[in-house]
C-alpha cells in the first residue's frame, strides 16, 4: 500500500519490507516526514520485518485540514488505527520518534489491543515530562513550545530568509546539514509549516485527555546529547509503564536517533519485538 484514507483525509505511507514479515508502524516527528526512517527501515527488514511509515497529519499533502484541534492527540491516534485497519492488521509493533514518540505512549496507553510492543525514540511517558517540567531544566529544553503554539508568529519567524531560523533551530539541534537542508525544503511548501505547527498548538486541547499507565512491552531509547529532552523525564518514565520496561541510553547520539544511530536502534528494535512476539 502506498496510501490509506479516513474519511476525506489522504495519508501517504511507506509500506515496505517482507510482506509476510511482523508489521512494525514508524511514526516520525517535527518537522520530519516518512523519510526520517530510511537509514532504519533498511535495518529492520533485514530482521524479516515489515515497515509502514505514514507521513502524518498535516505532512501528508492530502491529510491537512484547517484549525488547531483537528490536529488533537486523539485524531493522531485514531490515524494510526485507520492505518492498522486498512492494513488489514489487528495489531503491530510501534515506533515513535518525538511527536511521533507522544502518538505511541498514546496509543499504547489507550488502545493496547492494538499495539504488539511499544518503542518511543526520545520521547519520554508524556506524565514523566510533565513532571521534569516543573522539577528539571526540561521547562527550559521546551522553552521553543511558546512560540510554536502562537498565531501566525512563528511561520513568519521560522521561514524568514527562506528558513534561515529554522535551519539554525535544527542544526544547534545536532542534525546533519544535508538533513536539514531536506526538512527545511519540505516545510517552506505552501500550508506545511503550518500544519506541522498545529500539533503544538493542539497541546491545550489533547491535555484535556491524560495519557495513563502503558501496559505493553516497551522500549525506551534515549540519547544523552539531546538538546531537547533531558534525562530527568527518561529517568522518570519507567513508574508510568506498567509491562516489561527497558531503556536504552545512546550516550553518544542527540535528539536525532532514527537518522543518526539507525544500526544500533534497529538491532535493539528487532531484539525487543522478537522477545515478544
Amino acid at each position: 500500500m502506498d496510501s490509506f484514507s479516513r474519511g476525506d483525509l489522504v495519508f501517504d505511507v511507506r509500506d515496505s519490507g517482507p510482506a509476510d514479515g511482523d508489521p512494525v508502524v514508524l511514526l516520525h516527528g517535527f518537522p520530519q516526514d516518512s523519510s526520517a526512517f530510511d537509514r532504519l527501515s533498511p535495518v529492520l527488514h533485514s530482521a524479516g520485518l515489515r515497515t509502514l511509515a505514514p507521513d502524518q497529519r498535516g505532512y501528508s499533502p492530502g491529510a491537512r485540514p484547517t484549525g488547531r484541534s483537528a490536529y488533537a492527540l486523539r485524531e493522531v491516534v485514531d490515524d494510526v488505527l485507520a492505518l492498522l485497519d486498512a492494513a488489514g492488521l489487528r495489531s503491530a509493533h510501534v515506533v515513535g520518534h518525538d511527536w511521533g514518540g507522544i502518538a505511541a505512549w498514546a496509543l499504547a496507553a489507550w488502545h493496547p489491543w492494538r499495539v504488539r510492543t511499544l518503542t518511543a525514540l526520545s520521547v519520554p511517558h508524556p506524565a514523566a515530562m510533565s513532571h521534569a517540567l516543573a522539577h528539571s531544566d526540561q521547562a527550559l529544553r521546551s522553552s521553543y513550545i511558546a512560540l510554536f503554539q502562537l498565531p501566525a508568529v512563528p511561520e513568519g519567524v521560522l521561514l524568514a530568509g527562506h528558513g534561515t531560523v529554522l535551519r539554525r533551530m535544527l542544526r544547534q539541534g545536532g542534525l546533519p546539514a544535508e538533513l536539514v537542508e531536506e526538512y527545511v525544503d519540505r516545510m517552506r511548501q505552501p500550508g506545511a509549516l503550518t500544519a506541522a505547527l498545529n500539533w503544538y498548538r493542539a497541546l491545550p486541547v489533547g491535555a484535556r485527555t491524560p495519557i495513563g499507565k502503558v501496559r505493553v512491552p516497551t522500549l525506551h531509547v534515549w540519547g544523552a546529547g539531546d538538546a531537547f529532552l533531558g534525562r530527568a523525564a527518561t529517568e522518570a518514565t519507567a513508574e508510568f509503564v506498567a509491562a516489561p520496561y527497558a531503556l536504552e541510553v545512546l550516550e553518544d547520539v542527540n535528539h536525532w536517533i532514527p537518522e543518526l544511530a539507525a544500526e544500533r536502534t534497529g538491532e535493539l528494535i528487532t531484539a525487543h519485538v522478537r522477545t515478544h512476539s
